[in-house]
């Protein structure tokens, strides 16, 4: 969690109203604020059946989620509890408490159905919770798995057997069992609380309706949770099930207390990070896309796919990343470059620098961008900030000119009003006078890449002041007036070829840029997709070898099965027939 993140005790993450599920901003934004990977625990079973007090306990406290021994369900919607892990420093446990099913004062199951499906949804780790023993209620209870099938069932593939690719979605079950009164043991041998589980979950020889009503349920758990662990619970105390948050370990049964304390370190110790295909760590900001995902895909009525959840969560996560790699490109251009810049190159060898930067920050932070159209958006956003710093840095060189030619030529201007020109040579002085300052111009640092054009701009709005300081120089003969004339256009022709000269070979510079960053992307983006394709080669070639090995596996069960039917076959041949009687 993040450090100043400290929650006292649960609040409630989705609400059942109505039939309608509401998430809860509070919570949102408190999953928003943990950075770190989470191990998402939820417990479903039966209300009033006691689930609450074991939250409380993985929370390590004694109150915190509703306790009530009334039959009135306490527990209403989903409630949420983010403690950091115990065992596991960097990561936050969280708690997810249940409505209980089969509220009688529900008006249908259907919410019942909605909050089973989001509780194995979210969790990493799912605790069943039922009473007593394993029997055929308990069972059929849990069988809403299938009803789950069929929501999580891809559209294309309707067939149960095509659900294998959505197992490895499903959390780790663990089965409590709470009130316990049998003897583990099975014909006088004694069995571990686990071989009781696996026991009352093997099913049974036959094809008829009766023996495939037994079997369902029992082959989709085993099919959709094949990691399973079962804890049984001897009656705490004689108490009240309401008095047990106020009363002492001491004063509770010794056994319950060993079980509750092994239960707890199970789940510390072997509930895994909640992950997402490609084995994403899912972490609090992703745990809350997830739930407004699948709450507004149910409230919809559609169905809650978990691929579409993972596109959902990559569209989100990519998008932040993008903004997030263009924020740290502004902070790194404000903090390096200070417009304007001498030269045009010196510019751009900044912004392809901090273009590496953004570029990689986005990396880190991106998820699932396989057709790299969220990097592709980044390069577009960055090649149009290119630009607009680019005219950015002209227009900054065009103001510091303006003012440096002000303050340069403001002099001469008010001497040329106060007619300090006006005289024979006049001119001529005029003119040796710009050129002075005109050297002194050139001698200001920054003055960026308009400095010349800038500057002649300038020189051509004073054209009329020199014309008008030429025509006062009545000591000049016509010929050294059509010299100095001459000198003057050429001098003008000059600069403006310069002017010209100088913007083409930035003209220049900008063009070739653009083909080298273009040559770079296309070098980048060739050896993504020859480690995409290597990728997709190694993973399929990995599938081949284990759908060999899983064939050959195969055989050799089927060979060793004949051959136990052959000998057993031979044998009863071999032993003597009993003699047979014909009663007439």
């Amino acid at each position: 969690m993040a450090s100043d993140m400290v929650m006292p005790g649960p609040i409630c993450l989705i609400e059942s109203k109505e039939g309608q599920l509401m998430v809860k901003q509070e919570a949102l934004e408190i999953l928003s604020a943990i950075t770190q990977p989470v191990v998402v625990v939820a417990i479903v079973g039966l209300y009033r059946t006691g689930k609450s007090y074991l939250m409380n306990k993985l929370a390590g406290k004694r109150k915190g989620f509703s306790v009530g021994s009334t039959v009135q369900s306490h527990t209403k919607g989903i409630w949420m509890w983010c403690v950091p892990h115990p065992e596991k420093p960097g990561h936050t446990l969280v708690l997810l408490d249940t409505e209980g099913l089969g509220d009688v004062e529900k008006v249908d199951d259907k919410n019942d159905t909605q909050i089973f499906v989001l509780a194995i949804l979210l969790s990493s780790t799912l605790v069943y919770n039922s009473m007593s023993k394993i029997d055929q209620g308990a069972i059929d209870l849990l069988h809403n798995v299938t009803e789950l099938t069929d929501l999580l069932r891809s559209r294309k593939s309707p067939d149960l057997g095509d659900a294998n690719d959505i197992v490895s979605f499903f959390p780790d079950l663990v089965w409590t069992l709470r009130d316990f009164y049998l003897s583990l043991e099975t014909d006088g041998q004694l069995m571990t609380a686990d071989e009781y589980l696996e026991n009352s979950l093997k099913t049974k020889q036959g094809s008829d309706q009766r023996t495939q009503t037994f079997n369902l349920p029992r082959l989709c758990i085993q099919k959709f949770f094949p990691t399973k662990k079962c804890f049984v619970f001897d009656s705490p105390t004689h108490k009240k099930l309401s008095q047990l948050e106020t009363l002492q370990d001491d004063e509770l049964s010794l056994e319950f207390v060993q079980q509750v304390a092994e239960f707890s370190s199970h789940i510390f110790t072997k509930s895994k990070i909640k992950t997402l295909p490609g084995g994403i760590k899912v972490t609090g900001p992703r745990l809350e896309n997830l739930v407004l995902t699948y709450v507004s895909a149910i409230n919809s009525g559609d169905l809650p796919c978990m691929e579409n959840a993972v596109l959902a969560l990559a569209q989100r996560e990519n998008s932040a990343a993008v903004q997030k790699a263009l924020a740290h490109y502004d902070e790194l251009m404000v903090r390096k470059v200070q417009l304007p810049t001498e030269t045009l190159q010196e510019l751009l060898d900044l912004h392809m620098a901090s273009e590496r930067e953004a570029i990689e920050t986005f990396t880190k932070n991106s998820f699932k961008d396989e057709d790299q159209s969220f990097q592709k958006e980044l390069q577009t956003l960055l090649d149009a900030k290119q630009k607009d710093i680019c005219k950015q840095n002209e227009e900054a060189s065009s103001d510091r000119c303006s003012v440096l030619l002000q303050d340069i030529f403001g002099p001469l201007e008010e001497e040329v009003k106060q007619g300090l020109y006006s005289k024979p040579g006049g001119h001529h002085l005029y003119l040796q006078k710009t050129e002075e300052l005109k050297k002194k111009y050139h001698q200001q640092p920054r003055k960026g890449t308009q400095a010349e054009e800038a500057l002649q701009k300038y020189l051509k709005s004073k054209e009329s002041v020199s014309n008008a300081v030429l025509q006062t120089d009545q000591a000049l003969t016509a010929k050294e007036k059509e010299t100095k004339e001459a000198r003057v256009k050429a001098e003008a022709a000059k600069a403006e070829a310069e002017r010209l000269e100088a913007a083409r070979r930035q003209n220049q510079q900008m063009m070739e840029q653009r083909e080298r960053l273009h040559q770079q992307q296309i070098r980048q983006m060739e050896i993504e997709r020859a480690n995409f394709l290597a990728q997709q080669q190694r993973e399929q070639k990995r599938r081949l070898q284990e759908e060999a090995e899983r064939l050959r596996l195969a055989h050799t069960a089927e060979l060793s099965r004949c051959q136990d039917q052959i000998q057993h076959l031979q044998r009863t041949m071999s032993e003597p027939q009993a003699p047979q009687c014909i009663i007439l």
